[in-house]
């Protein structure tokens, strides 16, 4: 299948984006559309521990217990959609039966229950990237496990069992990106993101999208996860000074150049919801966004939970330990906030006053942070020209994409729009100087890197076809 990299920009200005609309709005499930003038709750979930010993035992408690209930909720406090999205654990990845039994017994209560209320309900199913980078990323390399060709099989049992859409947090670079953020090496960290996982996603997603074409699956999209989340969660908060939040902020610029290759292979839409870079993405693309914040809160904390909501089609609570609180179930507790969040979000659309509540979003936590800062979608979409200004080189725009976020930061701070420590501005100011010194040609780069980091763990060329 053909890649096509983007060269321009989805909207014409950043104040034409706002949430629940899209330039590519996406139709699946039962009734669910994306990006269509609406916004969609996405409640994410995981079973309670030792269900997975038993194929019975653990389909049971992710159809009759998680989605049911879910799905009870949503009907009770009358929300008109609710898309749910089953990060599959470890096990559906090597067991083809189990993953077999709750894909398609989700689908079926699903279809059961739209039939039966009229609510709107679709599944995302996010396969799990089990590929180790010490045994190999790529088919016929590891011998020990055979992970490459299990996270394809993943993908045609999600397809075949009834999946609306599939996604994925593909773990390719990481190892680089966790040199770099141990040693405070943000080339590496370039290398990791920008550059070696945007050669692996350009490998797997082709195949995705061809899997999902053959059974009529919409194919969603990835996110920097395994990297960028990394640096972000590391980074932490006020109290927190291991990593530099300006280090951060800059390796989520790089995640936007890596998270579009999926959407650059066909896939279509929402991208994943743990993919902060999103923003940035739905700027180049004009594709349904999918993000988390304030409502994620049972699964961690970040420092731009309003702000993530600023251009949303899918709002998501992350992931919730299934268990009994006060109010219900946790699936049950945990939707009530997201849906109510998503019902602001809706009726500010029909009154007209989506920007009036996106600006709110926004400068809520624009200073708050680097990272929020460089999310904000004005910002966000400067950071997206940087990336189609250098079109289909993968390692130009990501590097253009993490230097303007740092110049961009450098001048808010500047302006006193957002305030920054001793150490946060020498962090920024040596990353400015590390990028601008790198070379312009990609083979330069790549020659540089492979005699840098040829001893950082588990990193083979080969993984990548290099």
């Amino acid at each position: 299948m053909a890649i096509t990299r983007y060269t321009k920009m989805a909207y014409d200005k950043a104040d034409d984006m706002v949430f629940g609309t899209a330039k590519h709005p996406v139709s699946y499930g039962f009734g669910i559309k994306v990006g269509a003038g609406r916004v969609i709750p996405e409640l994410n979930y995981a079973p309670r521990p030792g269900k997975e010993k038993d194929i019975a035992l653990i389909t049971k408690e992710y159809v009759d217990y998680i989605t049911q209930d879910a799905v009870n909720r949503a009907v009770t406090l009358g929300f008109p959609d609710l898309q749910l999205e089953t990060e599959w654990i470890s096990q559906m990845g090597t067991n083809s039966k189990m993953a077999e039994s709750i894909v398609s017994g989700q689908t079926a209560l699903l279809e059961k229950m739209h039939d039966k209320y009229g609510i709107n309900l679709a599944i995302r199913h996010t396969l799990p990237d089990q590929r180790e980078a010490d045994q190999g990323l790529r088919p016929k390399m590891d011998k020990l496990r055979t992970y490459p060709e299990r996270l394809i099989i993943s993908a045609e049992i999600a397809c075949e069992n009834g999946a609306s859409l599939i996604s994925c947090e593909t773990m390719g670079g990481k190892e680089l990106l966790d040199y770099g953020v141990m040693t405070g090496d943000i080339t590496a960290c370039l290398f990791g993101i920008g550059y070696l996982g945007s050669l692996d996603m350009s490998w797997i997603w082709p195949q995705f999208v061809d899997i999902c074409k053959k059974n009529k699956v919409v194919p969603g999209g990835d996110t920097n996860c395994s990297g960028a989340n990394t640096t972000m969660f590391m980074a932490g908060g006020y109290l927190d000074n291991d990593v530099q939040r300006t280090f951060s902020a800059v390796t989520r610029a790089f995640a936007a150049a890596r998270t579009l290759c999926a959407w650059e292979c066909g896939a279509t839409g929402p991208d994943k919801d743990c993919g902060y870079e999103g923003p940035i993405c739905k700027a180049i693309a004009g594709k349904p966004n999918a993000q988390e914040g304030k409502n994620c809160q049972c699964a961690h904390a970040d420092l731009q939970g309003n702000l993530m909501a600023q251009i949303t089609d899918v709002w998501s609570n992350e992931s919730v330990e299934y268990h009994s609180e006060f109010g219900g179930s946790s699936v049950q507790c945990w939707l009530g906030s997201l849906g109510y969040e998503v019902s602001l979000m809706n009726t500010a659309i029909a009154f007209g006053k989506e920007k009036t509540l996106r600006d709110l979003y926004m400068f809520s936590d624009r200073a708050r942070g680097p990272e929020g800062y460089v999310l904000a979608y004005d910002n966000a979409y400067k950071i997206g020209q940087a990336i189609v200004a250098e079109g289909k080189d993968l390692y130009a725009r990501a590097k253009a994409a993490g230097l303007t976020a740092a110049k961009i930061i450098r001048d808010g701070n500047k302006k006193k729009e957002i305030l920054l420590t001793a150490k946060q501005k020498d962090v920024l100011d040596s990353i400015i100087k590390t990028l601008e010194k790198l070379p312009d040609e990609e083979s330069k780069f790549l020659d540089y890197c492979l005699k840098t980091y040829k001893d950082v763990p588990a990193f083979n060329p080969k993984n990548y076809d290099l």
